[in-house]
């Protein structure tokens, strides 16, 4: 009886998504054809009808939701629209979110992979760099311009937050790791000009104390028109 129609992607697809969370947890040198099949519920032998070798199988790994739409893991509690104006910032919060941060298995590629592929053959370095293109350019779009060169700023954000969570995952102490990501976020979000924009995450400059001090000693208009000090309320 002949399989449905669709069989052989889905299969292609559940090969993949094997690889991926394997790769991701345990690297691409410590994950074997095998051990990748089992994982998708397939014999070793299956593996060859879809790819020609385990390197193969790695450019296909390479792949996120700025490359192919049907993407389906993005990370608990993170939703990205990339039709919407906004996406920018939308991009910052998800790549550095704390979701992403516990999701070792649904890791984008370019954090979880990124010492396996500067190893590995041409094919996988151009697929890494296709999901990196792919998520600069998503970023260029929403720039505020602010006389910088809306690709370099978009080129220097994609890279702070790739590199942020590498380097959040890396360290032992969970909080060092929890303000890096908050850091990188309020950083890359005011690179975009991203935090002026509506007015979301401004900070108010900081009153200084002079200021406090001359506003209370300033003078102010009676009723009579005699100026008086403003009186220091109690607190």
């Amino acid at each position: 009886m002949p399989y449905a129609a669709g069989h052989r992607a889905e299969i292609k697809r559940t090969i993949v998504d094997s690889a991926r969370r394997l790769f991701n947890r345990h690297g691409f040198e410590s994950v074997s054809i095998t051990q990748v099949m089992a994982g998708a519920g397939l014999t070793h032998g299956g593996f060859y009808s879809y790819f020609r070798t385990k390197s193969d199988l790695y450019a296909e790994v390479l792949d996120c939701f700025f490359t192919n739409p049907e993407w389906e893991h993005c990370w608990e509690g993170v939703e990205v629209d990339l039709s919407k104006g906004d996406v920018g910032p939308q991009i910052v919060r998800a790549y550095l979110s704390r979701g992403h941060f516990d999701d070792v298995e649904n890791s984008c590629p370019m954090v979880a992979l990124p010492t396996d592929v500067s190893r590995s053959g041409e094919r996988a370095r151009a697929a890494f760099e296709t999901v990196f293109r792919a998520m600069v350019s998503v970023l260029e779009r929403s720039v505020i311009p602010n006389g910088t060169p809306r690709r370099a700023t978009a080129q220097a954000t994609a890279a702070m937050c790739i590199g942020g969570m590498i380097v959040a995952r890396a360290v032992v102490s969970r909080k060092v790791a929890d303000e890096l990501r908050a850091d990188c976020i309020a950083v890359a979000l005011e690179l975009g000009g991203w935090k002026r924009k509506g007015g979301s995450g401004r900070r108010k400059a900081p009153r200084s104390r002079a200021a406090g001090v001359m506003a209370r000693s300033s003078p102010r208009a009676t009723k009579g028109g005699v100026p008086e000090l403003n009186r220091r309320q109690a607190p």
